[in-house]
């Protein structure tokens, strides 16, 4: 049986369509996903994350846990409410998950880990802290609901009376505790917004109460295009625990200089490096989409996501191909037995409601 979030009801009732996501009952659209996906690029949007689950990591020496458990450094965090990117690697240096870590008190880090990988990213944590005077505890108890858009936290400053003296001037990769509200302004989507924490039981009402404001429930096909736009790399697809992050994209994740040791440190040192991520744009007509081949000078790679691009009004893709293409280079994509043309290029493809290509 499938896993449902607090808002099951609440999408069904907004006419949306339902797919089995890793487990999950979760709305893929609710009429146009490409509307969906205009809306949150010029307007405002809001998402059910309550799928994902926030991990509480309490005790004596969080922060010496943390620095051995995850690839980026704790150290960066000396604010409170302060947030961090990292990947959480396994001793070959493969990608357990990736996840944000918000800095409470030095006693206390919550973290935000996929849905997909909850479960044994808790078990990995639970693991590593055998033997330490930590409390790791998965808060079922709370839900998240993402706005997002250049409208967003106006939205969310009207839902939630008296949040905007405390989170207007808060910048980007911050949070900040408000009443029964955990507000942090980050997202999935490469636009401005929040993502509140909350009680379960208040979830619905929430919901009901943006949607009563003007903002438009998002599903999951539009969740999925901004975040590729946004250059954003998706868990399962771009790295898993198989792929090395330092070929990902993710190296602005890894901190190698430190004396710091952490778990897969050794294994990122010993490897070669031999591929890179990178943007393609498609020159011929078609759709760029997963696990189809890229040749190059250089040898074979292989898209990791691929979609058309509202904004670009193009197909666009994240693929991992060898080094030394660089961008600008033309390179061919295999889709059903035809070579089509595309052209290697930086990414993020699109922020902020405008293409960057």
């Amino acid at each position: 049986m499938l896993k449902q979030t607090p808002l099951n009801a609440a999408h069904r009732d907004m006419g949306a369509k339902m797919v089995d996501f890793g487990g999950w009952d979760m709305p893929v659209n609710y009429g146009s996903q490409i509307e969906e996906h205009h809306q949150v690029r010029n307007d405002v949007g809001m998402f059910d994350v309550c799928h994902m689950l926030v991990v509480d990591v309490k005790g004596g020496d969080v922060r010496g846990f943390l620095r051995g458990l995850v690839a980026n450094n704790v150290d960066k965090l000396t604010v409170s409410g302060k947030a961090l990117y990292s990947c959480m690697l396994n001793p070959e240096g493969g990608v357990i998950d990736d996840l944000i870590i918000y800095f409470m008190t030095e006693d206390w880090f919550r973290i935000v880990v996929n849905a997909g990988t909850a479960k044994k990213d808790v078990a990995w944590m639970q693991q590593q802290a055998a033997g330490r005077a930590l409390t790791i505890t998965p808060r079922r108890d709370l839900a998240m609901i993402a706005v997002q858009g250049p409208n967003a936290r106006a939205k969310v400053w009207e839902a939630i009376p008296g949040s905007q003296s405390v989170t207007e001037a808060m910048k980007p990769f911050n949070a900040v505790e408000f009443q029964q509200y955990y507000i942090a302004r980050t997202g999935y989507t490469g636009e401005d917004g929040f993502e509140v924490m909350l009680p379960v039981a208040e979830a619905d009402a929430m919901w009901c109460k943006l949607a009563g404001l003007g903002v438009k429930p998002i599903g999951l096909g539009a969740r999925d295009t901004l975040r590729l736009e946004a250059g954003m790399n998706l868990y399962g697809q771009d790295m898993d625990e198989t792929t090395n992050p330092l070929e990902s994209g993710l190296a602005w994740t890894i901190d190698l200089k430190s004396e710091r040791d952490f778990i897969g440190k050794s294994a990122l040192q010993s490897r070669d490096i031999n591929m890179q991520l990178v943007g393609l744009l498609l020159l011929d007509k078609g759709v760029l989409r997963a696990h189809q081949v890229v040749n190059t000078k250089h040898g074979a790679g292989e898209i990791t996501s691929g979609t058309f691009s509202p904004t670009l009004q193009q197909s666009i893709a994240l693929a991992r191909i060898p080094l030394g293409i660089a961008p600008g280079a033309e390179v061919t994509v295999t889709v059903r037995d035809k070579q089509l043309k595309a052209k290697v290029v930086s990414y993020p493809f699109a922020r902020n409601g405008h293409s960057l290509i």
